[in-house]
């Protein structure tokens, strides 16, 4: 869960890129974290020097792939139901083949393909260079299979194809894997142990966005605080390194300050946080930096001690609040957002009134919150038996949420009056006469277009708002255009 679901795009597909020469179709599907969607851009660079381009329509593909987590159960039966579409097209299309990519395909490799015998391919989130040799064999007619993590990979080489990009906003993959063993998390099991990209491929790709254009990047991770390049490998044999690799080691708030310094207009975000691992260092680098964004999602997950062990998130309810607190010194104006799951195996009424009053502690600019859902495989699911009935779990989750509208409303507000930067990203979903952006707060602002453009710096009077939109007027044009 220590990553953001953004539910409207669950089962996105990529918009068609065509290449001279290529002649074959593929669609991709992407389910789970923006880590998958990143991927399915990887993905797609992969395969179009394989003669592929991709398409928006399912029907005149020659090889379908889905790109799937395994964080939620709903998101897995999702999948499933979309495989048996795929199967009904694939009786009119016989020579269409249909693979699983990503974090359910390592979990359920076995029964997706011998058992249910539903997809041709599978391939682990580490294998996607080994895609081509993987293709020649669907072609010849036989499965193919490719599950192994790797301790290296991390696709630093690899320039992604921005698919699904408003030409404004990209993310960058700083990390792969996860060594924080969460119970109630698949990740160290699908997507393999922590380890990082080379600095200098992570600098040269920012370069090259914004000389393409681009006014925003998101360096993206399971982890990203934990970041840390000493020449390659594994980050938990990091102490086993030489002295020059460790006096030469390039850390988060490091990668942070380079990144920012390479492209000074360029503004820089980055998911996701781990309360344990997140750094003075790194706040400090935050509010050093203009360019880089006044915002954090840090998940919390509970408010109860109890269950934050029992979770094992290695950080207590006094320590969280402390980190609250520094970065609040720091960066008074930071939003905060965060992951709460309620109904985790033995919550009492008692450890929800804890989620609750942190909640009231921090007052969340807004948040993702989710009822437990055990995944197999995970510590969680193997100690705990999941006996929170689920109608107690709604009722907490109803709770979560109304609480957090209510802290969301009182961010909004704190808005009004102050002129703020925006970058426009698109048109309002509301209306067609306004622009829509974000502020370094991670705000949606809404405001009347007038003469501005997509990929615009505007300075935006806050007139208004409702718990989750700034609603302003166009100033001018900031300083960073």
């Amino acid at each position: 869960m220590e990553k953001i679901i953004e539910e409207k795009k669950q089962g996105t597909t990529i918009k068609p890129i065509q290449k001279s020469g290529n002649t074959r179709k593929l669609y991709i599907e992407s389910y789970g974290c923006q880590m998958n969607f990143s991927d399915s851009e990887i993905v797609a660079s992969i395969l179009s020097k394989e003669g592929f381009n991709t398409t928006s329509s399912l029907e005149d593909a020659d090889l379908v792939l889905v790109n799937t987590c395994s964080i939620r159960e709903k998101a897995e039966l999702t999948v499933r139901k979309r495989l048996e579409k795929f199967n009904a097209v694939k009786k009119t299309r016989p020579h269409m083949k249909v693979g699983v990519l990503g974090c359910m395909a390592e979990r359920l490799k076995s029964q997706l393909l011998e058992e249910e015998k539903i997809v041709d391919m599978v391939v682990g989130p580490d294998a996607y260079k080994d895609l081509p040799n993987l293709v020649k064999e669907v072609d010849d007619g036989r499965n193919a299979v490719n599950v192994i993590l790797s301790k290296e990979e991390t696709y630093g080489d690899i320039a992604p194809v921005r698919l699904n990009s408003n030409g404004v906003t990209a993310f960058v993959s700083i990390t792969r894997g996860c060594d924080n063993m969460c119970t109630f998390c698949v990740v160290p099991f699908t997507r393999g142990r922590e380890r990082s990209r080379d600095p200098q491929s992570i600098v040269e790709e920012v370069n090259d966005l914004w000389n393409r254009g681009f006014k925003e990047i998101t360096l993206l991770g399971q982890n990203v605080d934990s970041y840390l390049w000493y020449g390659g490998g594994l980050k938990k044999d990091f102490k086993d390194s030489t002295e020059i690799q460790k006096a030469t080691a390039v850390n988060f708030s490091q990668l942070l300050a380079m990144v920012a310094e390479a492209q000074p207009k360029l503004r820089i975000r980055f998911s996701t946080s781990n309360p344990q691992d997140m750094t003075m260092d790194v706040i400090e680098t935050m509010a050093h930096y203009n360019n880089i964004c006044n915002y954090i999602h840090l998940p919390v997950q509970s408010g109860s001690d109890r269950i934050l062990k029992a979770m094992n998130r290695l950080h207590t309810r006094d320590e969280y609040f402390k980190l609250i607190d520094n970065i609040r010194k720091i960066i008074p104006d930071c939003a905060i957002s965060q992951d709460i799951i309620t109904g985790f195996p033995t919550e009492t009424e008692q450890d929800h009134q804890d989620t609750l009053s942190l909640m009231d502690y921090v007052k969340y600019d807004f948040g993702f919150m989710f009822a437990y859902s055990e995944r197999p495989g995970t510590m969680a699911a193997r100690k705990f038996e999941d006996d929170i009935p689920h109608e107690i779990k709604k009722r907490r989750l109803s709770e979560i949420i109304e609480k957090q509208l209510a802290h969301s409303l009182y961010r909004t507000q704190l808005h009004i009056g102050k002129i703020e930067e925006v970058l426009i990203e698109g048109v309002s979903k509301k209306s067609d006469t306004q622009w829509r952006g974000r502020n370094s707060q991670n705000t949606v602002v809404v405001f009347p277009k007038e003469n501005y453009k997509v990929g615009d710096f505007v300075m935006v009077q806050i007139d208004s708002c409702t718990s989750a939109t700034l609603i302003g007027t166009a100033l001018d044009y900031s300083e960073n255009n």
